[in-house]
């Protein structure tokens, strides 16, 4: 088969790549059967990480993008923005098994591709969690000293340097690898891998709201991840009613004993 002939060809077939598709079922297979973090916490986190990210941008939408505008907004309404921060911060802490679940998928054919894509992307998220944890701090400084005190705190020292600022590239990085990954094993299909390298784009830091771009980023990523969750899902047998009712009062019996050993410090 002559060059030509071999390019002809994958022109041909470029437009029924861009088109969305299923993901093959090896891919699902092999993020179904990994030990970490294997099908029902993969399809799970992969379900809800996106639509609680999203959730948590619509909620702070109607508050200025930068510090001071957050900063406010909490003053005003510390529940919405307690909500909002909550559900993101919950949304990025999915984000982690899930990202692990398509890595293992993406590996099947494009193995070093999931491998960076997968440590670079975890690495990204890792240090939104040290924003949320900024995030929260501020907010307490606006409930007990008040706006004025919190704005002039956050205004010092935000300058300082701290060692994840050379981390956060990484959440760029991280998802272009991913979605080139995505591509060439063919986990999505073009369309899908670029709505998930899109999140590369999506500017978030210390005490950020939501930008003009964050919504459709959130969309996206629903739009990739969401369906991605349901078909890892969907790999396996169901349990029946039974054991689906004893597995989720475990799980919120765990849940309700963590936020109060949380809260005990």
């Amino acid at each position: 088969m002559t060059r030509d002939h071999r390019q002809w060809q994958w022109t041909r077939s470029l437009p029924g790549r861009l088109r969305p598709a299923l993901t093959p079922a090896d891919q699902l297979g092999a993020a179904a059967t990994a030990t970490i973090p294997g099908r029902w916490v993969g399809g799970v986190s992969a379900v809800l990480a996106p639509l609680l990210l999203l959730a948590g941008m619509v909620l702070r939408v109607r508050f200025d993008f930068f510090y001071p505008g957050q900063l406010r907004g909490y003053e005003q309404h510390p529940v919405l923005t307690t909500w909002s921060t909550s559900l993101f911060t919950l949304g990025v802490l999915l984000l982690i098994p899930a990202v692990i679940a398509l890595a293992s998928s993406i590996g099947v054919h494009a193995p070093a591709w999931a491998l960076w894509g997968g440590v670079l992307t975890v690495l990204g998220l890792g240090t939104r969690l040290f924003f949320a944890g900024v995030d929260h701090l501020a907010f307490q400084l606006v409930e007990l000293e008040g706006y004025a005190t919190a704005h002039d705190v956050v205004d010092g020292a935000y300058p300082a340097f701290y060692v994840l600022a050379t981390v956060n590239p990484a959440n760029l990085v991280g998802w272009l690898v991913l979605a080139v990954g995505a591509w060439r094993a063919r986990t999505f299909g073009g369309v899908q891998c670029a709505a998930l390298g899109v999140m590369a784009f999506l500017v978030v830091g210390i005490l950020k709201g939501t930008s003009a771009t964050s919504i459709p980023i959130g969309v996206a990523l629903c739009a990739v991840l969401v369906p991605y969750g349901v078909q890892l899902l969907r790999t396996g047998p169901f349990p029946g009613g039974g054991r689906i009712a004893v597995g989720v009062g475990a799980v919120v019996a765990a849940a309700a004993a963590l936020v109060l050993l949380g809260q005990a410090g």
